[in-house]
């Protein structure tokens, strides 16, 4: 028996849709379209591929206003009671060639810190781990065995805060006592003796872009009393001193255009350049602390020369080249973006280079804004709150997309997998959380820890994530 689907009123192909299709940035692809009824994803892919001349195909999604489109144009305007008069327009976002599937179990769990962990972080080409804990100890992991491979002392208090150096040569720790020690992390050997100079605690360190000093060279540090300093790890000084905020600076960024931004709780960002650490601008907006920033470039920065593909670089030359190719092709013709979390409970979204105004103010959150985060490839931008939820914006202008609620307590960190289609929180519930960013649900909930999750860390490969907290363990998550 011939058993037809009931469909929904036939499409008819002779009639058609006239269509703008747009950048991420709302810049027109070309000449609107009149395109058929029946036209889908498939044939959208086809068009946008040919309209930009792409020697490899690449795949795409589009989204009408904030909504995916995932249906063809007769079936979308009529569930949307659309005006055929009308042009619709379609944003076509680049997607990552390669898929990274969500985590799903707990692969992992290493005891060994024996107080608080407060950060994790993978080395840019995801190989190796490393954490900071209140024990005054960081630890490097084995991620093939699973197992400690250095316990790295020095620090006489709480470490706060780690960074590797986007060639992965090097990592630097701060510490409540506001000194900063590097690592070797081939060795686990301290190189040198602490960078002392902060007079309080150290809350944030940013390297310099591998793309524009390799080898790693300089990197930031931003500090409770209210300086930021940089710093040249061969010489092992402070050569210069970023001063003007009257109050802690708790987070700081170095961009990939060369400059520097800090935020403060003087409820100020400023932007600074690096030959000499003059103040370029100052931008306010804020009207409380701000906790959080985060630039629409941070994954090629952090990552560098690195990419899914597991590449190895012989000189440094060779990955500067490398970094700055990925950069400029990450970055496209739009400036760098910047956005700021803040205790007032909003965020700005910010183009420095371009303007003091902010581009977006961001509000709909019920208490601070404790991290923000761009995904990989820029398009979307994630910020987690006190107020138990994470909340999911478009990165080009600030709109509001979607609420994701299931945390039934402060939400305290976040990361993104490498594909931009996953998005990680880790909370004060004890619990990790997985959402898929296409259709705004929870994906994977992880419980497993004793006790509230102070970091979590994607790996850039996307095969791993770590997180820590208060239970003192180290936890490792695969697929």
């Amino acid at each position: 028996m011939d058993t037809q689907p009931v469909l929904a009123p036939a499409i008819d192909a002779s009639a058609s849709v006239m269509c703008q299709l747009l950048s991420p940035e709302g810049d027109p692809l070309g000449a609107a379209l009149y395109l058929p009824q029946n036209v889908g994803t498939p044939q959208l892919q086809e068009i946008v591929n040919q309209l930009l001349h792409n020697e490899e195909k690449l795949p795409y999604a589009f989204y009408v206003g904030d909504e995916e489109l995932s249906v063809q144009l007769g079936a979308y305007m009529r569930q949307k009671n659309a005006n055929v008069e009308v042009t619709l327009r379609i944003v076509c976002q680049p997607q990552a060639l390669f898929r990274i599937r969500p985590v799903n179990r707990c692969s992992a769990t290493i005891a060994g810190h024996t107080e608080a962990v407060i950060a994790v972080s993978f080395s840019p080409d995801g190989k190796s781990l490393a954490s900071g804990s209140g024990d005054t100890n960081v630890r490097f992991w084995d991620l093939s065995t699973q197992t400690p491979l250095f316990t790295c002392k020095g620090h006489k208090n709480w470490v706060l805060c780690i960074a590797w150096s986007p060639d992965g040569k090097q990592l630097v720790s701060g510490s409540k006592s506001g000194e900063l020690i590097l690592w070797d992390p081939k060795t686990g050997n301290q190189l040198g003796t602490p960078l002392m100079g902060h007079r309080k605690w150290i809350t944030a360190v940013s390297w310099e872009p591998v793309h524009l000093q390799s080898p790693c060279r300089r990197f930031v540090s931003a500090s409770k009393d209210g300086d930021a300093r940089i710093w040249d790890v061969t010489t092992r000084k402070c050569i210069i001193s970023l001063t003007g905020h009257t109050s802690s600076v708790t987070c700081v960024k170095w961009g990939g255009d060369g400059l520097i931004y800090t935020g403060s709780q003087d409820c100020l960002i400023k932007v600074w350049e690096t030959s000499q650490g003059k103040l370029v601008k100052t931008l306010k907006g804020h009207g409380h602390w701000v906790n959080s920033l985060a630039l629409s470039t941070e994954y090629v920065l952090r990552t560098g020369a690195y990419d899914h593909t597991g590449k190895t670089f012989s000189t440094a030359e060779e990955m500067k080249e490398a970094a700055l190719v990925r950069y400029k092709k990450m970055r496209g013709n739009a400036p760098e973006r910047l956005v700021s979390g803040s205790d007032d409970f909003t965020m700005f979204l910010w183009e420095p280079t371009i303007s003091k105004q902010p581009k977006a103010r961001m509000t709909g959150h019920q208490k601070l804004v404790n991290h923000v985060y761009f995904s990989p490839d820029g398009q979307w931008l994630a910020s987690a709150s006190f107020d138990k939820s994470v909340k999911l914006w478009n990165g080009i202008t600030g709109k509001f997309v979607a609420a994701f609620r299931g945390h039934v307590a402060d939400v305290y960190q976040i990361s993104w997998s490498a594909d931009s289609r996953l998005l990680l929180s880790g909370s004060k519930d004890s619990t990790l959380k997985i959402w898929d960013i296409r259709t705004h649900k929870l994906k994977m909930d992880l419980p497993g820890h004793a006790d509230e999750v102070y970091t979590v860390d994607w790996s850039p490969d996307g095969e791993k994530v770590a997180s820590g907290g208060k239970d003192r363990v180290l936890k490792l998550w695969m697929n």
